[in-house]
């Protein structure tokens, strides 16, 4: 097992509306000294849905990626609010972003999203049992819902427009655990 290395300072070094940059000197256990620098996000985390429209079908959408500046389709996303529970945020997204709530929620895993440049991460969660329901969102532009068979995902991984690794991720954990091969844990607060 590697001993982590120690901390010998930290300082934030740039700042911006949603994240800070962040500089630490490490010493690793062989006495090796380097400066890292990370994004820290501010907020309380994050989301990503593998929403199920019905047993076969899941819930994509069609947004702009202004890192990537063009249209994509992802999963249904956001950050949590502050004092809002996992589940709460995970209901407020899909409304906001899909115009459904969901009666259940089963988190499967948390994912880093860059863990050599990034210190946070974001909540896979599979919503079923959707219903009607929409609130307004704080998007620029309404989002296009896209349903997407879950058996032509290989035409969907295919896709020019769909590029975003975490939705990648999300659905093929969501894909082992409706397989009956990974376990997920029931949101019930």
């Amino acid at each position: 097992m590697h001993k982590k290395p120690q901390i010998l300072e930290r300082h934030i070094v740039a700042q911006s509306r949603l994240f800070r940059v962040e500089s630490f000197d490490l010493r690793f256990s062989n006495g090796v000294e380097r400066t890292y620098e990370r994004l820290v996000p501010g907020g309380n985390g994050a989301v990503m849905l593998v929403a199920l429209m019905d047993d076969d079908t899941i819930a994509l959408i069609r947004e702009y990626g202004g890192g990537i500046e063009d249209y994509t389709l992802t999963l249904p996303k956001g950050a949590i609010d502050m004092g809002e529970s996992l589940r709460d945020a995970c209901n407020r997204e899909l409304q906001e972003e899909i115009g459904f709530a969901a009666r259940e929620f089963i988190f499967l895993k948390k994912l880093s999203l860059s863990p050599s440049y990034m210190s946070g991460g974001i909540s896979v969660v599979v919503a079923r049992d959707l219903y009607e329901s929409r609130l307004e969102g704080d998007e620029p532009e309404p989002l296009e819902l896209i349903p997407w068979k879950l058996d032509d995902l290989a035409q969907l991984y295919g896709r020019e427009d769909f590029t975003e690794g975490r939705a990648l991720a999300a659905i093929t954990l969501a894909q082992a655990y409706l397989a009956g091969d990974y376990q997920g844990e029931v949101l019930t607060s």
